[in-house]
């Protein structure tokens, strides 16, 4: 198992507060930020800000707390995420690593990084799916995105592994910039992880928000009409839903929010069941293999 390097985040925020606003971009930049950078060159994002006005941290600043506007009222929340917060979270991803290496899947990196963000309860990206989340798909990379209440924090362990589940799979599947295909796919895989090691009472909102028996034909039949959508800028409407894709000035689709979650999720559950495949294996398939195998899917009501 390779080493999993810890950015201890609660450390880096609550330096911010000795800091002057003025310096601290660069200070989280320097002391958390670096530790991607590799992940950011790999997405094509300015690490440095650039003249057009986007990098990382700005990116970054859409969903989660920046550096300018951390203050006092937060120091509560990073005094959850304590020594036992992020044992917890490397136990965690040590379990996810176990399963894939026990059916012989083995990590293609050589460490894994990884750290925590602080949410912004307040920023649709965040409250739409209930103050946590995550981002794992650069092999070697991980971080969840989190605002620290009992409710995401019990959720820390199931975020890891959705995250990790990605990271594994992209070990081993080449991605391909992003198809409708792929994304929903690699979703359905990661939920059905999650629900393998801890069950359905851990399934994300992204599954559990949609009244699935009332809107999977209405899903399934725009999803569906397009698969063969290539890019992620034209599949996230598809993917994330309408609320998303309104804050991002991309089309609606007539999809709520996390549609093509929700539809990945029980796109993966059909091709599990059908074949007997292990969700550890079928991770590591391409998305053309699994959905191969459900084509009847797209007809046929799933409860």
């Amino acid at each position: 198992m390779p080493p999993i390097h810890i950015i201890r985040s609660d450390k880096i925020y609550l330096k911010l507060l000795e800091l002057d606003v003025a310096q601290r971009d660069a200070y989280f930049r320097e002391n958390l930020l670096k530790h991607f950078r590799e992940k950011f060159e790999i997405q094509q994002i300015p690490f440095e800000p650039t003249a057009a006005g986007f990098d990382a941290l700005m990116m970054l600043n859409q969903t989660h707390v920046s550096p300018a506007e951390f203050n006092s009222s937060n120091k509560k929340q990073m005094d959850m995420l304590d020594d036992d917060f992020w044992d917890n979270c490397k136990s965690a991803i040590e379990d996810v690593l176990k399963r894939f290496e026990k059916k012989g899947m083995r990590s293609k990196v050589s460490q894994y990084t990884f750290t925590v963000l602080l949410g912004d309860e307040q920023k649709p990206t965040m409250f739409l799916n209930q103050n946590y989340g995550g981002e794992g798909g650069i092999p070697g990379y991980v971080w969840l995105s989190l605002v620290p209440n009992a409710y995401t924090l019990k959720r820390t362990k199931s975020a890891i592994a959705h995250e990790f589940n990605h990271n594994l799979r992209y070990q081993y599947v080449q991605w391909d910039g992003g198809s409708l295909a792929e994304l929903i796919v690699s979703e359905g895989l990661a939920e059905n992880f999650v629900e393998a090691m801890y069950g359905k009472s851990y399934l994300g909102p992204w599954v559990t928000a949609i009244d699935w028996n009332q809107s999977q034909a209405l899903i399934k039949n725009i999803i569906g009409k397009h698969l063969d959508i290539d890019n992620m800028f034209e599949a996230m409407p598809y993917l994330y839903g309408d609320e998303i894709a309104q804050l991002y000035s991309g089309n609606q689709v007539v999809l709520p929010h996390s549609a093509g979650y929700t539809c990945g999720y029980y796109l993966v559950k059909t091709y599990l069941e059908k074949t007997n495949c292990g969700i550890e294996e079928a991770t590591m398939k391409s998305a053309q293999e699994i959905l191969n195998e459900v084509e009847s899917f797209w007809n046929t009501n799933i409860v």
